[in-house]
């Protein structure tokens, strides 16, 4: 993909534009309390469950479906906890008025619990589809939710972006054919940036806000 065939950006939600791993790990450590099930450290649930989606991560538990939605309504009950990534929100409004990329969210998280994150630190507004676990039959890392998201967007794989943090998005990402830009260390992309803030210094974005307009204005006239 060339800069100039750029035409929309996805994000992942949990570790890149928000910082939710508390609320989930105690949920988590709850649900296990609750179904005694082993103690699980931090460090562990990072490892093992940061990425996957809830189910898949239940699934390797041997719990099902009450325990799923145990977890998520002991989530919405810590939103309080979640808070926002440093960036995010100019992040989000410079990709649509300074780019003019549409913007797409592609998460695990269930749509109930996305949509009380998303009110709580005010980025709704900030988003032309978003995607979430209970709108895919298999969650990242298979491209299903991906391929859906270029659907609502009207726009091909091939000219988006994913940005993520886990090895997860990266898989989704390349399986669906779009670039993919690792956030944090440790994160898996064709191309990776410490902190969020340094997505528009990379190649794909240095094609500027009157070149763009002017190549879809091409486009449309084509």
């Amino acid at each position: 993909m060339t800069n100039r065939n750029l035409e929309a950006v996805l994000f992942d939600l949990d570790g890149v534009l928000i910082d939710s791993f508390e609320s989930w790990y105690q949920a988590f450590s709850r649900m296990l309390q609750t179904y005694r099930k082993p103690e699980m450290s931090r460090e562990t649930f990072r490892a093992r469950c940061w990425g996957p989606d809830l189910r898949h991560n239940l699934a390797a538990l041997q719990l099902g479906e009450d325990a799923a939605w145990y977890v998520v309504r002991e989530q919405q009950q810590l939103i309080g906890l979640v808070e926002l990534m440093p960036h995010s929100e100019e992040v989000l409004r410079r990709t649509r008025e300074d780019y003019l990329l549409k913007v797409g969210l592609v998460t695990n998280t269930p749509r109930a619990n996305v949509d009380k994150i998303l009110e709580h630190v005010q980025l709704a507004d900030h988003f032309d589809a978003v995607l979430t676990g209970d709108d895919v039959e298999r969650g990242k890392p298979d491209a299903e939710i991906v391929f859906k998201a270029c659907e609502r967007l009207a726009v091909i794989p091939e000219h988006a972006i994913l940005v993520g943090d886990t090895r997860t998005d990266f898989q989704a990402g390349r399986a669906a054919g779009c670039l993919v830009i690792g956030v944090g260390l440790g994160s898996a992309g064709d191309l990776h940036i410490e902190r969020l803030e340094e997505l528009f210094a990379l190649e794909p974005f240095s094609f500027g806000k009157r070149e763009r307009k002017i190549s879809s204005e091409k486009r449309k006239r084509a």
